[in-house]
């Protein structure tokens, strides 16, 4: 797999798991790991794959998030992540691989 990071934010664990679904369909990306906060009313999905695959995810969770109505906070991709950010998704990624 690539070596590009995509994110999403959205409102809900539901409204997610549409998004990383297109995502996944869109484009030759992978799930990394994902972050629920203030009790699931707010999560940040990463995928990982090439810049091309990864740009392409991105937009098609924000397209997917407009046409069912979910509240898409933000999205974005860091082409070329530096090795402290690697680590940072690599924890969250560990602490989900223990529950």
């Amino acid at each position: 797999m690539g070596s590009s990071y995509g994110l999403i934010e959205v409102s809900g664990v539901v409204a997610a798991v549409d998004c990383l679904d297109a995502m996944c369909k869109a484009a030759e990306v992978n799930l990394v790991t994902w972050e629920r906060k203030l009790g699931g009313r707010l999560v940040t999905v990463i995928v990982e794959g090439d810049v091309a695959d990864v740009k392409a995810a991105v937009e098609a969770a924000e397209k997917i998030a407009e046409a069912n109505n979910h509240i898409f906070a933000a999205g974005g991709v860091i082409a070329a992540p530096c090795e402290e950010t690697r680590k940072m998704v690599a924890l969250s990624a560990k602490r989900l691989a223990k529950k």
